[in-house]
């Protein structure tokens, strides 16, 4: 099960925001209580969690122990980084462009989508390896979320842009030893959806 993190004031202003430790507004936290009211009954065998605070305060407020894994953080988007998309395209034309056409391509400074599904994939491995038949909550963001949709959809990395994940939603996928991985819900966020304006 895939939660992200709620609202931070970048996700309010629509900024690029990975490797900002942003934390979470009073919205966001209101939001991490609503969706804690909603897993309440679920037993996780496990919960990890991205070490950015918007991640650890979401994951606080479900109140279980978590373990942190680095390879859960955002995309670092370098000098993209507080900037809105239209800023990013005012100054960066060219560079937005190869990065929207190629997931090789980084953000100056910053890092590849490639570069966060490879490391996304190393995560999946190991919490897998570590729990073989379990129910395992992650706690992440934008990319690792659609990085481990598209892995489980055996998709294209370009699939990421055609992505829309909410504040607080969930998505559940069933991995398989013997099969193909199962993407059973994907953007479910009807436990927090009284909690915030459209489009934010």
């Amino acid at each position: 099960v895939l939660l992200r993190h709620g609202q931070t004031p970048m996700s309010v202003e629509k900024r690029f925001s990975g490797t900002l430790d942003a934390t979470l507004t009073d919205v966001g936290q209101a939001q991490a209580l609503a969706v804690a009211g909603r897993l309440r009954d679920v037993p996780f065998d496990a919960v990890y969690c991205s070490p950015l605070k918007r991640a650890r305060q979401t994951a606080d407020a479900l109140g279980r122990d978590y373990l942190v894994d680095d390879d859960l953080r955002e995309t670092d988007f370098g000098t993209w980084e507080a900037l809105t998309f239209g800023e990013v395209r005012q100054r960066f034309p060219d560079e937005l462009n190869a990065w929207l056409a190629d997931p090789s391509v980084a953000p100056p400074g910053g890092e590849s989508i490639l570069a966060t599904i490879r490391r996304v994939t190393a995560a999946r491995d190991r919490v897998l390896a570590a729990h073989p038949g379990s129910r395992i909550l992650i706690v992440s963001h934008v990319t690792p979320i659609k990085a481990l949709t598209q892995l489980a959809l055996d998709a294209s990395p370009a699939v990421l842009y055609r992505l829309h994940l909410d504040l607080v939603s969930l998505s559940t996928i069933d991995w398989y030893s013997d099969g193909p991985a199962v993407l059973r819900g994907f953007n479910d966020g009807i436990h927090a959806a009284h909690l915030v304006e459209p489009g934010q």
